[in-house]
Order: structure tokens, then sequence, then C-alpha cells
């Protein structure tokens, strides 16, 4: 016979089986609905259902950490704004706001409350990236936030159902691409609408008159569930420091993590201080990625919610660079952030390094490429002018048994966007997309490969480039005797001519000329001697590895 206590136990699992389904819906709208290609392509998005409190309950498989975990934060600083019992059913609220929503004013936020009887039960929060925001455009020239486009403050998207229409009108007049711009955010509205409209039925189905009790029960299990998970592990504090690119000059991420009975303490003291380019994070999109890269290892299994979160706190100097105060421009926050798990597994390889891979590209490589000022000058290009930001990747460091995985996103998860997609959307030809050979770092477990584009514009006009890439000066270092991926590069062909760019920063591409771009590689794990001669075979067949680097690091 089943207790009470039992069917309490079968209804809450049953609702938190249910739950999943609902936000994956829920981003599955968006993917749908999105104008913008990084979203409806490669996913770079949240979707996410909350209690009334704000704490997130659920998330979409589908998304970015930096998205997810970002926006589990800010939805708490929606309704300290406006609080629950000031909003009506109709109400949808949204900003960019880089401290309040995720970290650059590229991504809207979109939450919508959702209601019983004009009683308010839950909320659903998603996020996307929109292309263009206006200012400099997306990338890290900027030296103030200011610059760098359309800042929303938290406010009403539609009041009572009814649209800001004033609001929308801002929206499209400071943007380059206004369709997409507007048409996103009605996506954003869709998709909770969605989530709202599937919770309302699933109460019903169960009889349920609001989510509080089972959400407190979904966040309690995961929080003890987390808890033991890092209860398992010594206690004690590990350190270590990596150097990324940065703009002109390199940046040192130091890291301290602390294992403290039943919770984690990350620290980053001794990081670099802020840049006077767009490359600074909020502390907010800190915390996203380095929760993520203890939660890789440490409670893989256990959801990801406002339970699990709670017991690893993040914190960095104010006015370090992973601390940056307004109004420091953040605009290409993510070529730093999503180094942040690289850092966080440094420390974890210490401590359980059968469980940690090593460090891999990390970063995505995400130009932005747009119509030239000069072409638009020039009254001889035809075409409209356009704005597109593709998504490329390297590889990925080489894993507890495993080799690396090549163009792969991690920690990020976006997808890389299809090249039929890319030379729709805009007037370009990829003349090339291929692996790299010899990329990957050579180890007894080899690191994934990079890979290299060659773009160009096919009627042959100049066109715009804004990178915000790294590891070209400091690619991915090997553990215990694996060797490091190699470095990526960006420059320009022209013949037999080579044009080197700087990993960040925006350029013209000169009529006739061509954009090539060699992701980064990921490092390996172990001496190269010791991989199996059967793998090392099949590296070259498969035209991974040459001859030459099969001679000189496996023998």
């Amino acid at each position: 016979m089943t207790t009470d206590g039992g069917r309490a136990a079968i209804r809450t699992q049953l609702v938190w089986n249910r739950l999943l389904a609902i936000v994956e819906e829920q981003a599955r709208t968006l993917m749908r609905t999105a104008f913008s290609t990084v979203v409806r392509e490669a996913g770079d998005l949240s979707a996410g259902v909350f209690d009334t409190r704000g704490a997130m309950l659920a998330q979409a498989v589908t998304g970015t950490p930096g998205h997810v975990n970002a926006m589990a934060e800010s939805v708490g600083k929606f309704l300290a704004k406006y609080p629950l019992d000031t909003l009506v059913p109709g109400d949808v609220l949204l900003t960019n706001d880089p401290w309040d929503a995720t970290g650059h004013l590229n991504d809207f936020t979109v939450v919508t409350p959702v209601f019983v009887d004009e009683r308010p039960v839950a909320l659903f929060a998603s996020t996307t990236h929109i292309a263009d925001v206006g200012g400099r455009g997306f990338g890290p020239e900027a030296n103030e936030v200011f610059e760098e486009g359309i800042a929303i403050p938290i406010g009403h998207l539609f009041r009572a159902g009814e649209l800001n229409a004033t609001l929308m009108e801002i929206v499209r007049a400071n943007v380059r691409d206004p369709l997409v711009a507007e048409g996103d955010l009605y996506s954003l509205t869709a998709c909770n609408a969605t989530g709202a409209e599937q919770l309302l039925a699933m109460l019903e189905d169960f009889g349920l008159d609001g989510l509080d009790e089972a959400g407190a029960a979904i966040v309690a299990s995961s929080r003890r569930a987390m808890a033991a998970e890092i209860a398992a592990l010594p206690n004690g504090t590990w350190r270590y420091a990596m150097d990324v690119d940065g703009y002109d000059t390199p940046v040192r991420i130091a890291c301290a993590l602390t294992v403290e009975d039943d919770r984690i303490l990350v620290d980053f003291d001794g990081t670099s201080g802020l840049s006077r380019f767009g490359i600074n994070v909020p502390l907010n999109y800190t915390r996203a990625y380095a929760s993520f890269g203890v939660r890789c290892v440490v409670g893989g299994d256990v959801p990801n919610n406002a339970g699990s979160l709670e017991l690893v706190e993040v914190t960095a100097p104010e006015g370090c660079i992973l601390n940056a105060p307004r109004p420091a421009a953040v605009s290409a926050r993510h070529a730093l952030g999503q180094m942040l798990p690289d850092v966080i597994l440094g420390c974890l390889a210490q401590v359980i390094p059968d469980r940690v891979p090593a460090e891999g590209a990390s970063c995505i490589w995400n130009p932005v490429l747009l119509s030239s000022s000069h072409a638009a000058a020039g009254d001889n290009v035809p075409g409209a002018p356009f704005v597109t930001n593709p998504i490329y990747n390297g590889g990925t460091g080489a894993r507890p048994g495993k080799d690396g995985l090549s163009t792969t996103a991690f920690p990020s998860g976006v997808r890389t966007t299809p090249t039929e997609i890319n030379e729709v959307t805009a007037p370009l030809i990829v003349w090339r997309k291929e692996y790299l050979p010899d990329s990957g770092g050579p180890g007894r477990l080899r690191g994934g490969l990079g890979q290299v584009i060659e773009i160009a514009h096919a009627q042959g006009a100049p066109f715009e480039v804004s990178r915000m890439f790294d590891r070209i000066r400091h690619p991915a270092r090997g553990r215990d005797g694996g060797h490091g991926g190699r470095p990526g590069a960006v420059y320009l062909r022209d013949g037999d001519a080579r044009t080197e760019l700087a990993p960040k920063g925006k350029e013209t591409v000169p009529p006739g000329s061509t954009l090539v771009m060699e992701t980064p590689g990921g490092a390996g794990i172990g001496d190269p001697s010791a991989r199996d001669p059967e793998a090392v075979r099949a590296d070259v067949e498969d035209g991974l590895i040459s001859m030459d680097a099969r001679r000189r690091f496996y023998g």
C-alpha cells in the first residue's frame, strides 16, 4: 500500500518530468519562431520556469550555461522592481541590461507571470541573443557600455496584454535590422506564452492550485543531492591560473576553489583588472560560467536549478575584469567568460583528475560580418546592408578515457550555424570549411581538432569583420605529458599575400580578399608515445593527423 508520503513523492516526480517537457517545448517554440539565425539555427538562448519567489525550478536542455545560469539570478531582479502582486494577467517584462540580465546588451530577457484566477502561480523566463542592438555593433571596440547599443531597463513589453508600442518604436529606431529585433521580442513573448499554457494544463491534470509546494520539494531534493556530491570531495583549497589573449594585453585569470563540507567556494582574487575595451565581464556572467565549470564534474546528474546552484558560491574582487562595474564596456564578455570553466576544471583536476578534461578552445569563434560603411559610401556595391553572426568552434580538450571532440562548442553549447544559412542570409560565400589537421594536441588521448573557414563577399565587395576570438596567443595547455592544442589564427588572404589580424578588433576586408579563420585545437592528456597504435593509424587514415605529426609525436 502506498503511503501519503509515497503518493506525494510520486506526484512530485511526475510534476518534475512534466516541467522538463514544458520548458523544452518553451525553448523549441523560441527556436521555431526566432528571426535571428544564431537563435534559430545555433540555439543561442535559454528558457526556464520559476516559482513565485523567483527561484528557477527547471531549465530547458537547449540553451547556453551563460544564458541559463545568469537568467536564474536575473528573475529575482525583475521581481524586486515589479513584485508579483503588482502584475496582472497579460503583463510581460523585459530587459537587456547587462547587470540585470545576462551580461551584455545583445541578450534580451523576457519574464512572463502565470496566473490562475488572477492569482500568480509561476513565472516563465527566456533569453535570446539579438545580432544587432545598435551602437558600435557586437564586438570589443567600445570603451563604455553607452557606446555598445540601446539599453532597456527592466520594464513592460506588454501591459495587461497591450504592447508597449513606444518601447518597440524606440528599439526599431536604434538597430540596424529592426525587423529581426522586433521579431525576436515577439518570439520571446510567444515561447513564454507556450510555457504558461502548458503549465496551466499540467496544474489542471494534477489537481494542483499552484506550483510552490512541488517546486519547494524539487529545489530541496536538488540541494540535498548536490550537497552529497560535494561532501564526497575532500575539504581543502586548490588554485589554478590561466593567461588568455585579452584585447591589447594578456589577461590573467586566477582562481582558488575551496571545498568546505557541503559547499564549494570559487574566488577569482588575483585576476587582472578592468580592460578599457569591451571584454569586461559582469559578475552575473562570471557566476554563470564558473558554476557551470563546477557542475560539469561535480553533481552532473543533479538537476540544474536554484537548489543545486545555491551550493556553488562565486566571488571576484570588485573592479577586476570578472566583476566589471557599470559603465564598463562588456559587449564581448563571452570571450573571457567562456574561458572560466577551464580554470575551474584546472582546480578540480587536482582533486578528481580521473573526471576532468584538458583545456580546450573554449571560447566560441563568432565573428560579426556586416556590410562595410566604406562600401556604402562608394555607391558601387550591389545588395542591401547586412549583419550576420555565424558561429564556429574549435576542439575540446582530451577527456578522461576519450579523445577530445572536434569543432564542438564547450562550454557554450552553441552549435555551428549551417553554411547554407549563412550564405542565404548574407551576400557571402564560404569557400572552405573543414577540419584542420594536426590542430588537436598530441597525447595518449588526443585533443579535438579545430577547423579552417574561408569567407569572401559574393560580389567581391568589401565587408567588415568584428572579431572576439581567443587562444591565438595562448593555446590550450596539455596535461600529464600531453601536448597543447594548436593556436588559432585569423588573417586576410589576397593572392599570395597574407595579412595577420589580432584576435580581437574590427577591420574591413578589402575588395576581392578572403577572410580566413583557423579555430584552436584542444589539448592532449598523457604521453603521446603511449597512444594506442591503432588509434594513431586511424587518425592518419582519416586525415586528422599528418604523417609528419605521426613520426614526430607518436613514433
